[in-house]
């Protein structure tokens, strides 16, 4: 039997593949079932894989065999400022599902640019942006316009699923890319930007409750504002640097009066009879959590910024919904691929993609690769992107 046929690879492409994957040379060996040792001899170029061994290593670092016999690696990639950690949470260095996140998120984008590029689209254009000098009502007051969410609008909403994808489109239409990672643990990764024009990108977790992704979403599109976009952090009590702090004060302040506006919520007459001062019971903070479709935890700190409760009786809220938040790390039941694909790369990205294809200005294996979605479905992706009107309601954690 004639012996396997090897490889003819730089050392130092299988060393930068691993690395920029985020593995360790024994969690790399230890998924294609080789001794660490021998995969240190591969990069050490004492050895050479095999094809099929070749092969295997593309999988797990979900890279093209092809990138294999680069003349030297790629410098494109860069991964993104680090805010966000859940409370409590510490990791020690970025996992490979969310280091992939990061890189198909800016690997998207590229795509859409030249696809805009190729078949003559308007490239839609963010050209609004924000300063920390300014008060975060007025800010939330501007993004509210720009992206024309009406309040007969919102308060007609059936569920946080269609306020998402409403919110979602919004933004999209404003000049951005939505995208939703479905690898990432939430104890890592609720959300991130990538700050870079035109069509700057906003990355959400699919596995946490829609609400909470609404939330995210906004968060984000006001890093975007600021042109600061990374991995963001929520929390306002946790120990940064005070210009990180100060940033996602503000992103968290803006993004508040963006979903509630002020006005709105003194308004509603769940305020107006409020009899007991600053302490409010789950069963009002749920009735407007409803009513604005927003989670509780946003309408607690909405009435602490308008001095309707206080800081101590705002943290017990918190602490209370957050024992009771449970993230949704599996799905519930099975969720179609069509779904599935349009849910994450979103409908602009998705109707891009196909309007491509209709042009013949990309392939069929392209369309694959861009919506991760065998073409068998595509008839399916189709009918879901244009035959209706506005976007469906997806309800799905994956």
């Amino acid at each position: 039997m004639a012996a396997p046929i090897k490889a003819i690879v730089k050392p130092e492409l299988l060393v930068w593949a691993r690395q920029s994957a985020g593995y360790s040379v024994e969690e790399a060996a230890a998924k294609i079932n080789v001794k660490p040792e021998r995969l240190q001899r591969w990069e050490n170029g004492e050895d050479r894989p095999t094809i099929s061994q070749l092969r295997n290593l593309g999988k797990i670092y979900k890279r093209p065999i092809a990138v294999f016999y680069l003349p030297e690696p790629p410098r494109k990639f860069q991964s993104i400022k680090d805010f966000r950690r859940l409370p409590g949470v510490v990791v020690e260095a970025d996992s490979p599902q969310l280091l992939y996140e990061i890189r198909r998120a800016q690997e998207r984008r590229e795509a859409a640019l030249e696809l805009i590029a190729e078949i003559g689209h308007d490239l839609p254009v963010l050209e609004a942006s924000a300063s920390l000098s300014e008060e975060p009502a007025d800010v939330g007051a501007r993004v509210r316009k720009l992206l024309g969410i009406t309040r007969d609008q919102q308060l007609a909403w059936a569920n946080g699923y269609q306020a998402m994808n409403d919110w979602r489109t919004a933004l999209e239409r404003a000049g951005t890319l939505v995208f939703q990672a479905a690898s990432v643990s939430t104890d890592e990764m609720r959300g991130f930007s990538i700050s870079e024009f035109p069509l700057p990108v906003i990355v959400v977790n699919i596995k946490e409750p829609p609400t909470a992704r609404i939330f995210s979403m906004v968060h984000e599109f006001v890093h975007l504002l600021l042109r600061r976009g990374g991995l963001c952090d929520l929390r306002e009590d946790s120990h940064r640097p005070p210009e990180e702090q100060e940033v996602e004060v503000f992103c968290n302040a803006v993004a508040g009066e963006v979903l509630v506006p002020r006005s709105w919520l003194l308004a509603e007459p769940t305020v107006r009879e409020h009899r007991t001062g600053p302490v409010w019971s789950m069963a009002e903070l749920g009735a407007l959590a409803r009513r604005f479709s927003v989670s509780r935890e946003v309408i607690a700190r909405r009435l602490l910024t308008l001095d309707l409760t206080v800081e101590p009786i705002y943290k017990q809220i918190r602490e209370e919904l957050q024992s009771q938040y449970v993230a949704k790390e599996k799905p519930d039941g099975f969720v179609t691929p069509d779904v599935k694909a349009v849910a994450t790369v979103g409908f602009s990205f998705a109707r891009l993609v196909l309007d491509s294809y209709y042009q013949e200005k990309i392939t069929s294996s392209e369309v694959s690769d861009l919506l991760e979605v065998r073409l068998k479905h595509l008839a399916k992706i189709e009918r879901r992107v244009f035959g209706r009107s506005t976007p469906p309601e997806v309800q799905i954690d994956l």
